[in-house]
């Protein structure tokens, strides 16, 4: 077992020149993670990075967003819970009081629910506006992390936070797992091409976006981006889509006003047409999802047939479960060492073993760190992804 370590409360800022020179120190990079697998003593270890999650649902959602809180919790960690307005107004509350009655969660404080509901229509802006929204919550409230999560119900875990906690500690901090291209296809005259109106943005009843009939021409003062809608961003960067110091963030949120799925798109045309940001990109979302060939809408729901291959794969979450699917019970049991309405236990949890109570329950520092043999699943994925032929042709093109 890794010894613990324990981290700094401040991340320490990421040097421009670094960023710079990026591609040429992506061996001095990857040498602390050759060093977990090998047999030479450890060094000693880095700080340890701070991930603010946001764990989003809709109506019928709440008892889902609950469980995975559990599964995700790491008192290191900020979460915020978000139920948009499709949700009842009781289950929104049930969901706070699940919250306020925990005594972990009051201890640490670092959960919070999202008292106002936004509108949110799937296929359209609402969606990026919904997610700005809480990265701008989270950016005001909670002052030191480093990456920024997103997760839906449909998300779950496949590691202990332990686990990505340590990994994440040997990479610079202005990486971003976004899955992205310019080559959209047929997305061109799908999503690109349309002027769609997303009815959440006036407060109306209707449920899903309608088209204009007028068609727009691509445009030609920036290039369009897509790819997933699940990302791993750094605070730098929604810092610089929040506040940014250029107009780009606000102009192509603007141009994806009209634009269908722009989760999809917004992120990805930010971060590729900014030159202080197009080479932080590692082109992968840390997500396990399989797609139906040809691909649908949505990807298919996963269940036990598809366990080993969510263990080989290295990810630490994957996407889609649906409610109450059997695998995430053997999920908790042979990955997450859960069971029941548990913790997923780690470093800070030193409880009886032997007790019938959550490990959790009992608690010391927040900051200690214990990662487990699953870590070197991640430390794989990540060896593959930040070589440096992988990382370059990955890279905004």
């Amino acid at each position: 077992m890794r010894k613990p370590h324990r981290s700094d409360r401040h991340c320490l800022p990421v040097l421009l020149l670094f960023l710079l020179s990026l591609p040429l120190l992506l061996p001095l990079i990857l040498l602390p993670l050759i060093s977990i697998s090998s047999t030479e003593p450890l060094r000693p270890p880095p700080t340890v990075p701070r991930l603010a999650y946001l764990i989003y649902g809709s109506s019928g959602d709440g008892v889902r967003l609950a469980r995975l809180l559990r599964a995700v919790y790491h008192p290191w960690n900020y979460y915020l819970l978000s139920l948009d307005a499709a949700a009842a107004v009781d289950e929104r509350v049930d969901l706070a009081k699940f919250v306020a009655s925990d005594a972990v969660f009051e201890k640490f404080g670092n959960v919070r629910v999202a008292g106002d509901a936004d509108e949110v229509t799937r296929k359209g802006p609402t969606m990026i506006a919904s997610t700005l929204h809480a990265v701008a919550i989270l950016l005001r409230e909670c002052k030191d992390w480093s990456w920024f999560i997103n997760l839906s119900a449909g998300d779950y875990p496949l590691m202990p936070q332990d686990d990505l906690l340590h990994i994440f500690s040997y990479l610079p901090r202005d990486l971003n797992f976004i899955e992205h291209t310019s080559d959209i296809g047929l997305k061109e005259y799908q999503r690109a091409r349309p002027i769609i109106v997303d009815p959440g943005l006036y407060g109306s009843n209707r449920k899903d976006v309608f088209s204009a009939k007028e068609k727009r021409s691509l445009p030609s003062s920036f290039k369009l981006f897509a790819g997933s809608s699940f990302v791993v961003l750094s605070r730098s960067f929604l810092e610089f889509c929040i506040w940014g110091w250029d107009n780009l963030p606000r102009t192509l949120l603007m141009y994806y006003t009209n634009f269908i799925s722009s989760s999809e798109g917004y992120f990805h045309t930010v971060i590729c047409n900014s030159r202080d940001f197009q080479n932080t990109t590692v082109n992968h979302d840390l997500r396990f999802v399989i797609w139906d060939d040809p691909p649908r809408p949505a990807p298919i729901n996963l269940t036990s047939a598809n366990f080993d291959q969510m263990v080989e794969s290295g990810a630490p979450f994957a996407y889609n479960f649906i409610k109450d699917e059997q695998v995430l019970d053997l999920i908790d049991l042979e990955l997450l060492k859960r069971s029941g309405s548990r913790f997923t236990p780690g470093g800070w949890c030193v409880g009886n073993s032997d007790s019938t109570m959550d490990l959790c329950s009992v608690h010391e520092n927040r900051n200690v760190i214990r990662p487990s043999t699953s870590s070197r699943r991640l430390e794989r994925l990540l060896l593959k992804l930040l070589d440096p032929k992988n990382f370059k042709s990955g890279q905004c093109k």
